[in-house]
């Protein structure tokens, strides 16, 4: 395409919905059978989004979910809140479909959901597991889970390299910080960049509001409480009890396995009398 065109790969390639959605099609448009390699191609943005759709769903109901038990548990109130969630999904989903949609479109994909904000999540996410919740616990959890040690060179991954890795593109994206254009030409109004700012802040202040207002309802003094809520639970099972729970399971699965043949080979017996 850049040399029927004359111009550079970036001028007919750039990122964003415009490579999904027209580089890549006039691509294929030029492949030999184009309707077949199209018909593939278009299957697989589809999947593609059935899978996101279906791990961004599930994430969010069983977080949901597993917040309140007690109100979830019962009758079909799971099934319901991703139906409304899946609703309230579909109905902004509609924005992105009209005239204007792309415009919305790139708001949500440059602010909400990609970039600085995911990286302030990984960010969060390897402070608890590997310092929190603890590198050595969750390597047991997954020794428990696969039944062999994993390269111990993981931890460290946990503690060290990921996040230090992490901070640094996160630091780097907000020095090169550059406001949105849409096809690298139009810029935004101060009000598309106001509504993008609110998308980026929805979802990355729930995580320091949580822990300020958790840290306000837990008595002692600040110190007292920032050591108790860094501090893992403990009725968490340790390897020690789950390898014992394990084998007292099994041994009662054995013996039930056992009583049950025992049954059989009686009512056998008692059929071959009559």
């Amino acid at each position: 395409m850049a040399y029927e065109q004359g111009v550079d790969v970036d001028m007919v390639a750039e990122s964003g919905p415009g490579l999904a959605f027209i580089a890549y099609p006039r691509a294929v448009a030029m492949m030999p059978l184009p309707q077949l390699w199209a018909v593939f191609f278009f299957i697989m943005i589809i999947f593609l989004g059935l899978d996101s759709e279906f791990v961004f769903h599930e994430a969010l109901v069983t977080a949901i979910a597993d917040m309140y038990p007690t109100f979830f548990q019962f009758g079909h109130r799971r099934q319901l809140l991703l139906l409304a969630i899946s609703v309230a999904s579909f109905l902004v989903g509609l924005l992105m479909v009209t005239e204007g949609g792309l415009y919305v479109f790139q708001l949500f994909d440059y602010y909400a959901c990609s970039g600085i904000t995911l990286l302030f999540f990984a960010v969060l996410q390897c402070v608890c597991v590997g310092w929190v919740y603890g590198a050595d616990r969750h390597y047991d959890n997954i020794v428990d889970m696969i039944g062999y040690r994993p390269w111990p060179y993981l931890k460290y991954c946990w503690q060290y390299v990921t996040p230090a890795i992490c901070t640094g593109t996160f630091v780097f994206s907000l020095v090169k910080y550059n406001p949105l254009k849409f096809n690298n030409t139009y810029e935004y109004p101060w009000w598309g960049y106001l509504i993008g700012g609110i998308f980026t802040l929805s979802s990355t202040l729930l995580v320091p509001l949580w822990m300020l207002y958790i840290i306000g309802v837990t008595p002692g003094t600040l110190r007292q409480r920032v050591k108790v809520l860094c501090t893992p639970a403990n009725d968490l099972p340790t390897p020690s009890t789950e390898r014992a729970l394990y084998s007292k399971t099994f041994q009662t699965f054995t013996e039930l396995c056992t009583l049950r043949s025992s049954v059989i080979k009686l009512q056998d017996v008692r059929l071959q009398v009559l």
